[in-house]
């Protein structure tokens, strides 16, 4: 998949454009992907960045880092995206000139948007705006009960079950490997240290079951109270792997949540309780 930042990167071709920011690329965003590569056009995506919410001052909690996203737009079988940055000049655009800039420039024959789909200064271009425009809108299937909101809810509650559910995958962790206390090493039970963007949404603190690099992972997200620790850690496992990872970025999925963090009577309880989370982490099923 090429990815640009400006529609002049992109060549004048007949293209259908599904058009939205994606975090999460859920299975109702998929809905929309699949309608562009299904029209038999060039499949093209425009997403935004970063989140207009989060533009407007909001407060967002990111299902997926960019990265993350534009990796299962490709998965999803699109040929090329732009990454359009949301910017204040970017919102003041009227609905023609939107189109004009960024869809009929790039020979945007067709486009696929969700039923809310709102465009434009002031929010003032809709799906109706489009056609009247002379695009085709493709017909989307409309996937209920999903939502990025629903899908960070059941996150932050730590139901992995529901938010792999409405994803279509396990709900993953996306960030890069940092030195950390090197305390798991000494417990027999090594483990990597991962740095996550702070505008992710985090999953309830606890031991979850997962994957990482094609190894089962028992991950440990939260403060670590048993050696008194006050900052946020999230430190996966990886059953059976040798190797170094520090600086590599690191892609771990939540399968199950095992339990709660725990301060013990002793470090040899300590240990005992990973060992026992090691071996349900062996024998956690994958939720999708």
């Amino acid at each position: 998949m090429r990815i640009v930042h400006a529609p002049s990167q992109l060549d004048r071709r007949p293209r259908a454009v599904a058009i939205g920011t994606f975090d999460g690329v859920h299975r109702g965003h998929l809905s929309v992907l699949r309608a562009a590569v299904a029209s038999g056009l060039d499949p093209t995506v425009i997403t935004l960045d970063p989140h207009p919410r989060i533009v407007l001052g909001n407060r967002v909690e990111l299902i997926t880092t960019l990265e993350r996203r534009l990796e299962l737009i490709q998965a999803a079988a699109i040929a090329d995206t732009l990454v359009a940055a949301f910017t204040p000049e970017f919102m003041r655009l009227s609905p023609e000139e939107f189109v004009a800039t960024y869809l009929t420039s790039i020979g945007a024959e067709a486009v696929a948007v969700g039923g809310d789909f709102r465009f434009g200064s002031k929010r003032s271009g809709s799906v109706e705006t489009l056609a009247e425009l002379g695009l085709t809108v493709l017909e989307v299937p409309e996937v209920e009960g999903v939502s990025s909101t629903a899908i960070r809810d059941a996150v932050r509650a730590g139901d992995l079950a529901q938010a792999a559910g409405m994803l279509g995958r396990p709900f993953d962790l996306d960030g890069t490997v940092v030195a950390g206390d090197q305390r798991g090493g000494t417990l027999g039970y090594p483990t990597a240290n991962i740095a996550m963007d702070p505008q992710l949404v985090c999953p309830r603190y606890g031991i979850y079951a997962g994957e990482a690099l094609g190894h089962r992972a028992a991950v440990s997200i939260g403060t670590n109270p048993h050696y008194g620790g006050t900052e946020r850690r999230i430190e996966p496992y990886l059953l059976d792997f040798e190797g170094d990872l520090y600086g590599r970025r690191l892609v771990v999925e939540l399968w199950e949540r095992l339990r709660d963090e725990e301060v013990f009577d002793s470090e040899e309880d300590l240990v005992a309780q990973i060992a026992r989370d090691v071996e349900r982490t062996r024998a956690a099923v994958r939720p999708v």
